[in-house]
């Protein structure tokens, strides 16, 4: 079906992913010094990971203003799929920082050092007001882009992340559980992954040409030859050119007597294709009935 999507003025959606740079950069370095200077750990995890997201916003700022250059001859399908390779870059940073901060929690664990409680905290609450700043500005911008909602899922995970931290602190505060530190740091690793793991499937099924989700390669070849003077689809390739531009490449087998009428047949097929699937690119090769490919697949070029 197709799907109406809202678009944020291109220059105000880049303003806030560069304040939203700024503040993660300044968080970045006041944990990282923070942590080392209580010994948390969850701290300095939780500064590692704003540091993943100043560089995720990095690349995704670079991403969009790349993406929106015009298609050239070294680029004919245009830039778009820039965007997609950023989030690919961002989901996979986010699974290696999971697993590095599952082992150095595993090795705290073991020997739990000291930490203070309450520069854990005051930090933490700090980073939660930036995190919860940074989702707010990504917030709506994230619902159109992939690129921008792993932005998004970073900044999520790193608010989830600093609740965390502030429990953590508080309960260090309380009941001098130190142990609980780098318990937090691998609860916080394995959301990561968990989160990442779940989202990386998006982008490479774009980069892979996968069929788009949520269309019906069966329904949209049924509806295609349910049009007048068509018999056949074959060779059939369902792609995303981008996030939100399906398109179709696919041999049409035209009746005989109907050839004559093609011009009125391809216009008949693209309405279709775009009414009903929302496919607004198709490239389409007819071939005669009397002079079609023999045994040709449904899909592919086989």
């Amino acid at each position: 079906m197709p799907h109406d999507h809202g678009h944020i003025d291109p220059n105000s959606g880049d303003k806030r992913v560069a304040i939203a740079i700024w503040a993660n950069g300044l968080l970045t370095v006041a944990q990282i010094i923070g942590g080392i200077l209580s010994g948390s750990l969850a701290l300095i995890a939780d500064a590692i990971h704003n540091f993943s997201d100043m560089a995720s916003l990095v690349i995704a700022y670079g991403a969009r203003k790349i993406a929106r250059r015009s298609a050239d001859e070294k680029m004919t399908f245009g830039y778009g799929r820039v965007e997609i390779v950023a989030a690919l870059i961002n989901y996979t940073s986010l699974i290696l920082i999971g697993f590095y901060l599952i082992y150095e929690g595993a090795m705290r664990w073991i020997d739990p050092p000291e930490v203070a409680g309450w520069t854990v905290v005051i930090l933490g609450c700090i980073a939660l007001f930036v995190d919860a700043l940074t989702a707010a500005l990504t917030w709506s911008m994230q619902k159109d882009s992939i690129n921008i909602r792993a932005l998004f899922l970073h900044n999520l995970s790193d608010a989830l992340a600093s609740v965390a931290v502030i429990i953590g602190g508080t309960l260090i505060l309380l009941y001098d559980l130190h142990w609980i530190d780098p318990a937090i740091t691998i609860g916080i690793a394995v959301y990561i992954l968990w989160l990442a793991l779940t989202e990386i499937g998006g982008p490479i099924r774009i980069l892979m040409l996968g069929s788009p989700p949520g269309i019906d390669t069966e329904a949209v070849i049924a509806a295609v030859e349910k049009v007048n003077g068509v018999s056949e689809v074959h060779h059939a390739h369902f792609w995303q050119m981008e996030e939100h531009a399906a398109a179709l490449d696919a041999h049409i087998v035209v009746h005989q007597e109907r050839w004559t009428d093609i011009e009125d047949i391809k216009i008949a097929i693209k309405a279709r294709l775009e009414e009903h699937f929302g496919i607004t690119h198709s490239t389409l090769e007819f071939e005669r009935s009397d002079h079609k490919h023999h045994d040709a697949k449904r899909y592919g070029h086989g």
